[in-house]
């Protein structure tokens, strides 16, 4: 995992970067990690270095969506927005959490708070129940910290990181 930069964020900031890097590190399986805000944006992700690999042409990416953060938050977004629909269709509550299992990986999406998404691409051999249980405790300790003023921050961050990157092309 490439560490993102996390000079000049607040402490908010830094522990929830430091909360995703040890999910990454410590859980077997986990490929890539997103945060993504309830309008979908991207706010915080495990290999931020990663989005240039995305427009690489498909055989030289990696396994995974493109290789892409941002491609990752576009399914977890999506995945999110269906199960909310179909949950409301269904007159069953809020979405917790929704799992999909393929023959070459694992999508996992975690409700975080006010509408915000936690989304992992596991391999296909990772342990499901040990990748829930650690999202669950990323989002026990991330929720109540994700306020409005901090996805400002992270999604002003990443946009930042961006921009400098295509600069230094």
């Amino acid at each position: 995992m490439t560490a993102p930069s996390t000079f000049g964020l607040s402490s908010e900031a830094r522990n929830l970067h430091w909360l995703l890097t040890n999910l990454v590190e410590e859980v077997p399986g986990i490929q890539s990690v997103a945060v993504v805000s309830s309008d979908g944006l991207l706010l915080l992700s495990s290999d931020p270095g990663r989005n240039d690999q995305a427009r690489r042409p498909r055989a030289a990416a990696p396994k995974g969506p493109r290789g892409s953060s941002a491609d990752l938050a576009t399914i977890v977004s999506g995945i999110g927005s269906l199960t909310i629909g179909a949950a409301r269709l269904m007159d069953s509550g809020p979405v917790k959490h929704t799992m999909v299992a393929m023959d070459e990986g694992s999508l996992f999406v975690m409700s975080i708070s006010d509408g915000s998404l936690l989304g992992v691409h596991g391999s296909a051999d990772c342990d499901m129940s040990v990748v829930a249980y650690h999202m669950a405790l990323f989002v026990g300790r991330a929720g109540h910290v994700l306020t409005p003023e901090l996805r400002s921050e992270l999604r002003k961050s990443l946009e930042s990181e961006n921009e400098s990157a295509g600069s230094t092309r």
